[in-house]
């Protein structure tokens, strides 16, 4: 959602008609004082703040937002009048995200909404599942073994991400094959035996903590000191 504070009902029904147009919901205030009223109950994904507006002004009203704990995240796009180079300073020392000079077009806004929401997402965390020197990359799909890429297969990788998800967990033979083969049942038994085996061979060290647990299957065995 995206909120256009701005006291021209004329400017802001063109605000709201390009964003609305282009595929993003968005919501007018008049006033500065009914737009932090708002801010108590919901929470946008971008302002666009005009500087001058009657009551609080586009730069207290920024002030605050900056100030607050919850709404310091939110990103502000400053509407300055043209010439106003002071207010364009002001606005950016203060936390601003982008500004625009009035008069300015409605692809140009557009523009700068995309571009300041691209710039203001959270960065995505790589998922590590690590043990001591063992360091599996869920999103890269990746096998660290100290400072060692280990190349493994799918199925390989399936396993040692399950072992890692629940270390001490004993996996059964049958809860092994649903999760990795998408099958509670192996003509050929051996298949998982031979999996693991080579997954031990590949982790050096680190595949003796893929620990037996007899006529149950297998597990990862907790502060095993490889």
């Amino acid at each position: 959602m995206i909120w256009c504070v701005e006291d021209d009902a004329s400017i802001r029904d063109i605000e709201l008609y390009a964003l609305n147009s282009t595929g993003f919901e968005a919501r007018g205030f008049e006033d500065g004082l009914s737009f932090w009223e708002a801010l108590s109950t919901e929470t946008p994904d971008l302002v666009i703040l005009d500087v001058m507006l009657p009551g609080m002004d586009g730069v207290e009203l920024l002030t605050k937002m900056k100030q607050s704990p919850d709404l310091c995240e939110i990103p502000v796009i400053m509407a300055t009048a043209k010439g106003a180079e002071y207010d364009k300073i002001q606005s950016l020392d203060l936390g601003a995200d982008d500004y625009m000079v009035k008069p300015f077009g409605m692809m140009e806004m557009i523009s700068r909404v995309k571009a300041v929401l691209r710039r203001c997402q959270p960065k995505q965390v790589s998922r590590l599942l690590k043990v001591g020197g063992l360091v599996v990359n869920l999103d890269e799909h990746t096998v660290i073994a100290d400072g060692e890429r280990i190349q493994l297969t799918y199925k390989e990788f399936e396993l040692l991400r399950m072992f890692l998800s629940h270390p001490g967990m004993a996996y059964t033979r049958e809860q092994l094959y649903m999760q990795v083969w998408d099958t509670d049942y192996m003509a050929d038994s051996r298949t998982l035996d031979m999996h693991i085996r080579t997954l031990r061979q590949k982790l050096g060290s680190y595949g003796k903590m893929i620990e037996t647990v007899r006529n149950v299957g297998y597990r990862w065995e907790v502060g095993y000191d490889k």
